[in-house]
């Protein structure tokens, strides 16, 4: 099928969609789709796997074709590491947020905050100077580098200096990061997106994990080449965003009745990256084949859960990364360990979500949902197992 009708299609007849859902059960595409959901199952107590058909994926059949409704509590029990004695600080992640100005602290802190409570050993947060004594002060958990600074503050003649020695500090931090996120509490000021720019061609050079949220993708809507074909890049727009790439990218409005087949055609066309469209059900895929997480959160829509949400995924992104490879999969039944992290963020935060909402209400907030991550991350997975 071509990109511009996989963009925006005519609609089908019913009959055709029947059709076509069945010839993909019937197809190697799916049945390597239950291989791979079979061999993430948890582990039983026995030693043995948990039944095949609790692991099978319910195949839906949507406008744009199957939409897969991801096992995510397997997901989240297989790639989370077990706590081992013998373990020792930064093995079971070291993230970084890039993100935070003046005007916004709250969104890096959340993100930060967020990775510590789901089971990361350390997380980074590398933000303007005004921002830097505002987010120490949310919590002494977060290591804050105040290196970042915005046009306000830096000369014209001075500007290529300080964005080689912004970069040049980054960078001797940069390899010990498992995944970072950029966009949290970033602001839009064009000195600072041009200095963040260049951080993400660095950690794309070292094969770093990058979640993008936020302001962030405010910043790759307007320059795709930051995160064109890169199999390690993962963005989370919500509404507003993803119609925005949608229009930049695709140039067309959103297609709600061809939806799996529109995000499909988007992650094509910025070439091998992971997107997950937020939403009543999370929408993710990485221009293979469409999953989705429709568990019920909260109807509560505070502010901050995006930001827990990019936190919680560049968690999991890593860990699955790291399962994946300690685990060798074959390449011919390889699966992307960015989607394994987005259907597991996706999971944990509308957990989380639910658990807040029934004990606070209306009166929920994000640091309400924050103090749940752990519990929910125990529910699902036990630390003792």
């Amino acid at each position: 099928m071509s990109l511009s009708m996989g963009a925006c299609p005519h609609a089908w007849q019913q009959h055709h969609l029947h059709h076509r859902g069945r010839m993909w059960a019937a197809s190697p595409a799916f049945r390597r789709q239950l291989f791979l959901l079979r061999s993430l199952a948890p582990t039983c107590a026995d030693g043995g796997r948990a039944s095949s058909s609790s692991l099978r994926p319910h195949l839906m059949y949507a406008a744009a074709g199957p939409v897969y409704e991801a096992d995510a509590e397997a997901v989240v029990r297989r790639i989370t590491p077990p706590l081992d004695r013998a373990r020792h600080k930064g093995q079971a992640g070291k993230i970084a947020i890039i993100g935070g100005c003046r005007e916004y602290t709250g969104a890096p802190y959340f993100a930060a905050i967020s990775a510590l409570r789901v089971g990361a050993d350390l997380s980074h947060v590398f933000c303007t100077k005004d921002a830097a004594t505002v987010i120490k002060s949310y919590s002494p958990e977060l290591i804050v580098h105040p290196i970042l600074e915005e046009s306000y503050s830096v000369r014209d003649d001075e500007r290529e200096s300080v964005s080689s020695s912004i970069l040049a500090e980054v960078i001797k931090w940069m390899e010990r990061f498992d995944c970072i996120v950029v966009g949290p509490g970033l602001g839009r000021d064009s000195f600072l997106m041009d200095c963040v720019g260049n951080i993400m061609r660095h950690a794309r050079q070292a094969n770093i994990p990058t979640v993008v949220d936020g302001d962030g993708l405010f910043l790759i809507t307007n320059n795709i080449g930051l995160v064109e074909d890169n199999s390690l890049a993962i963005l989370t727009p919500n509404v507003y965003e993803y119609k925005r790439l949608v229009q930049k990218v695709l140039n067309c409005e959103v297609n709600e009745e061809n939806a799996s087949e529109q995000l499909t055609a988007l992650c094509q066309k910025i070439g091998g990256v992971t997107i997950m469209r937020k939403g009543k059900a999370d929408l993710i895929s990485d221009g293979k084949k469409v999953t989705q997480v429709s568990t019920f959160g909260s109807p509560r829509r505070c502010g901050g859960q995006g930001d827990i949400l990019s936190g919680s995924v560049a968690v999991f992104s890593s860990w699955a990364r790291h399962f994946l490879l300690s685990n060798e999969q074959p390449k011919e039944t390889s699966v992307n360990p960015m989607v394994l992290g987005c259907i597991a963020g996706s999971l944990l935060l509308r957990k989380a979500a639910a658990l807040a909402f029934e004990k606070n209400k209306r009166s929920t907030v994000t640091t309400d949902i924050i103090e749940f991550l752990g519990q929910s991350l125990e529910d699902i997975c036990p630390a003792g197992r």
